[in-house]
């Protein structure tokens, strides 16, 4: 699946934010942070993470939408297990 490198940059920020949140998560458990709080940010990394995944997904439905040379039909089905995997 190709993809174009504004989507691309566009995912790599959201899993930079991700990966400061889990960071975040991490130091607030070795300081005993209160529980709502630690589940509260480790949702929000959640959150970053699947719209990461949803948009390489998404990214990849569209190129499947314009494909002409007769291989839309693999694609999607490997888009589908994909789409799956984060559901």
């Amino acid at each position: 699946m190709k993809t174009d490198s504004e989507t691309m940059a566009s995912v790599v920020r959201r899993l930079k934010r991700a990966q400061g949140q889990i960071g975040g998560v991490i130091k607030m458990i070795e300081e005993g942070r209160d529980c709502a709080d630690v589940v509260t940010q480790l949702a929000a990394a959640a959150r970053a993470l699947e719209r990461a995944g949803f948009k390489i997904i998404a990214t990849g439905l569209e190129q499947c939408a314009l494909d002409s040379n007769g291989t839309a039909e693999a694609d999607r089905a490997q888009l589908e297990r994909l789409f799956l995997s984060l559901a």
